[in-house]
């Protein structure tokens, strides 16, 4: 019988299954340095202890750089940042077993699914994923054990469970009486003064950011529709705590009221946004907020609503109407000007499909163009680490995935990455 040592021994050396030279030098036929700047042909990237030191015109001979150089030979590929997705939810899949799976499934059991799950998504070209929603303790675990290297996944930034009002969307629901009472979260709050509790209480057990619903949601189990649901002092008095503990604040938001109220409040981003308005529009741009619009989880539900049977009736009709809505949303906010950052809510569809939400936002009329820079720039700018991720440049984390075929010119070739480097270390090659 192998002792915990023994196996953990074991696990550190599966993590990855390449671990970068000291010095790497890759080879990349086509470079984006900077989505939103048009590529480089012909580059090469050094990357010493985890971080790009240069980006050079030319291939250059990896011996320049020592004699214990890797070289990895990009040539044929196309190279660019690696790619982030700003809501997801790694501790499970939507689906027919969930109601099974939350009576069954220990907290262990959660935490090593969620292990399982953000491997495909890092697999899938996505090196740094924000977690909106999740049992903490497993999440906060997870998040740190990617950062001390013990398993491999995307860099995570963790709300844990979501700020939301007693009976609201982010409460629990669906469950007899003594159940919803065990498993109500502590960041359930009614007032401004408790939810200013709440948020503290979130931050304390490890918070990188606050999650909150300021409207109902498609997949709580009640028919109490997508309109506001949190009030108005409620919301201003969770971001004030939350910005004055160093901690951004996002608000799922579907219904107009809704959004403009979470905006008025000072949130930093809108996941959904599904129904904004003019007055939105006008909001979004007066406070430099982000749209994370998430049309992958509506168009998902909107499938799932109509070819199966697992849904309650409240579920399914709001899944039919606020998913088919989206996208025109989008539209209209994208043409407006609205600053967009790539999120997928993952959970609700499958963890490694991520980039289909890049070919909806195609089809919907944005450019392949913006929509890389929302997946790399705009992203590492809504988590303040823009000095560390989002473009190839001196100094930065060396974060780096590589395509057969230009996104520039064919948004689906996101959907097969070859090659996905994170920190320096290669963790998918072709």
């Amino acid at each position: 019988m192998k002792t915990i040592p023994s196996i953990l021994a074991t696990l550190s050396l599966a993590v990855s299954s390449v671990v970068s030279a000291q010095t790497t030098v890759i080879h990349a036929g086509e470079l984006l340095v900077t989505p939103g700047d048009k590529p480089l042909k012909a580059q090469t990237v050094v990357i010493k202890d985890g971080k790009i030191s240069q980006v050079v015109s030319g291939y250059e001979k990896p011996s320049k750089y020592g004699k214990e150089v890797q070289l990895i030979d990009l040539k044929d590929r196309f190279v660019m940042p690696g790619l982030m997705d700003m809501h997801v939810h790694l501790q499970g899949e939507l689906g027919p077993n969930n109601d099974s799976e939350a009576l069954r499934m220990s907290g262990t059991d959660v935490a090593m699914r969620s292990t399982m799950f953000a491997n495909k998504v890092l697999q899938a070209g996505f090196t740094t994923v924000r977690d909106l929603g999740a049992s903490p303790e497993e999440i906060f675990a997870l998040r740190d054990a990617v950062n001390n290297g013990w398993v491999n996944g995307p860099r995570i930034i963790a709300a844990g469970s979501s700020v939301a009002v007693t009976g609201g969307h982010g409460d629990v629901d669906g469950m007899k009486a003594e159940l919803i009472e065990k498993y109500t979260p502590k960041t359930i709050c009614d007032g401004p003064y408790d939810c200013r509790r709440a948020t503290r209480h979130a931050i304390k057990y490890g918070a990188d950011v606050i999650k909150i619903t300021s409207t109902g949601g498609v997949l709580s189990d009640t028919n109490t529709g997508t309109g506001q649901q949190m009030t108005d002092d409620e919301l201003k008095e969770i971001v004030e705590t939350a910005h004055a503990l160093g901690r951004k604040v996002t608000s799922h938001a579907h219904a107009a009221a809704g959004i403009n109220a979470a905006l008025r409040a000072g949130v930093d981003s809108i996941e959904h946004g599904s129904y904004a308005d003019e007055e939105s529009i006008r909001l979004f741009k007066e406070n430099g907020a982000y749209l994370v619009p998430t049309l992958l989880a509506g168009d998902t539900v909107v499938t799932l609503a109509k070819t199966s049977n697992f849904m309650s009736p409240a579920i399914k009709a709001k899944a039919i109407r606020v998913g088919a809505d989206m996208t025109a949303n989008f539209k209209r906010s994208y043409q407006a000007g609205v600053k967009i950052a790539f999120g997928t809510d993952s959970g609700v569809s499958k963890h490694g499909i991520n980039a289909r939400e890049a070919v909806l936002m195609a089809n919907a009329g944005m450019s392949n163009s913006d929509i890389l820079k929302s997946a790399t720039v705009n992203a590492a700018e809504l988590i303040d680490m823009s000095a560390s991720l989002g473009t190839i440049e001196q100094g930065k984390l060396a974060d780096i995935v590589a395509y057969d075929e230009s996104p520039l010119k064919n948004i689906e070739a996101l959907l097969d990455v070859d090659f996905v480097m994170k920190g320096g270390v290669v963790h998918k090659q072709k």
